[in-house]
């Protein structure tokens, strides 16, 4: 995107908490956009901020503490470690910062509650990215659950085989959190589509013999104020051999089958193909739509309650998981 008639007053100034895959698509679409400049990034290890920082010819800083006290930074973007984003949220909205933070915005449902509030008070933006939503899965279910009548049963199933596990924070269960909570949009897709939980139960299993685990399972059910019934699946690591990502619907008119990259409308004898769009470029959206609304107040796609109440019934997941209880929302 280019444009010559801006002022650099009227830029956005951007500061990036992170140097992972998500950062990179933060950086490369401030960079090239001209309503906003990167103006520094930071990182839990200097090399890396370093090579980041000369990648995308921003200045890097030693801590994401110093980051948020920068005077020209607007808009901090936390790209980090799970357990990291609430703090970070916080401080940054305490200093004056606009802040933009993948999910979840904290592992601890009543502290997103309360920053969300403090966002409020503030008068400053608090968006919790949530891609999956503008991504094509989901725009194909919005299309077509209209055609299938009034649904009552979904599952939702991905398996990620990972051989060997890496010790990364995402196998880690403190760094990471419970993969519910940590894994938010299996659960958002559904309180997206269907609206309020009645209740959860959840079984959980981790194979470990380290503080990072090898592998986990989850398997989580969902009863909908609407009668709708839905499962959920989630499932990483060593134990598993087969790659799958898997979403139906089934409704009294119809059925939805989601494979991969294919999708299939079932009416009696009729099998209709649905085109999925691809993931590809949802970042640079999300970051384009996050500009749209600090300069001209444009609507976001998706509100920090929608994705605490998602948190929500994903702690209840994870109690049900812990207890073996039936947990009423």
């Amino acid at each position: 995107m280019t444009e010559t008639n801006t002022t650099t007053t009227e830029l956005i100034k951007a500061g990036i908490v992170g140097t992972g895959y998500a950062a990179s698509q933060r950086a490369d679409t401030l960079q090239k956009d001209w309503r906003s400049h990167l103006v520094a990034i930071s990182s839990h290890t200097l090399t890396r901020a370093q090579a980041f920082a000369q990648t995308y010819e921003t200045s890097f800083i030693d801590s994401w503490q110093q980051l948020i006290e920068h005077p020209d930074i607007d808009v901090v973007f936390i790209c980090t470690i799970n357990c990291d984003h609430g703090v970070i949220a916080r401080a940054a909205l305490e200093t004056g910062k606009h802040v933009v933070t993948e999910y979840p915005l904290s592992l601890n449902p009543s502290e997103a509650e309360s920053l969300i509030a403090l966002a409020q008070a503030k008068g400053k933006l608090l968006h919790v990215e949530h891609i999956e939503l503008l991504g094509g899965l989901h725009q194909a279910l919005l299309q077509f659950l209209p055609k299938i009548g009034k649904p009552f049963y979904a599952r939702y199933v991905t398996m990620v085989p990972k051989k060997p596990a890496p010790k990364r924070w995402t196998y880690h269960p403190e760094l990471f959190g419970f993969p519910f909570k940590a894994a938010l949009p299996h659960v958002h897709r559904f309180t997206n589509l269907f609206g309020q939980v009645a209740s959860v139960s959840c079984q959980s299993q981790f194979w470990s013999n380290c503080e990072y685990y090898k592998a986990c399972l989850c398997n989580g059910q969902m009863r909908f104020q609407n009668g709708l019934i839905a499962e959920v699946t989630y499932g990483k690591g060593e134990t598993f051999n087969q790659a799958l990502r898997h979403f139906e619907v089934h409704a009294e008119e119809g059925t939805l089958i989601f494979e991969g990259p294919q999708g299939t409308m079932i009416q009696g004898e009729d099998r209709k193909p649905i085109e999925i769009a691809g993931r590809r470029g949802l970042f640079v959206k999300d970051t384009e739509m996050v500009l749209d609304y600090l300069l001209a107040r444009k609507p976001l796609y998706v509100s920090p309650i929608d994705s605490y109440y998602a948190l929500m019934v994903a702690d209840n997941l994870c109690k049900s998981a812990k207890t073996g209880k039936t947990i009423a929302m």
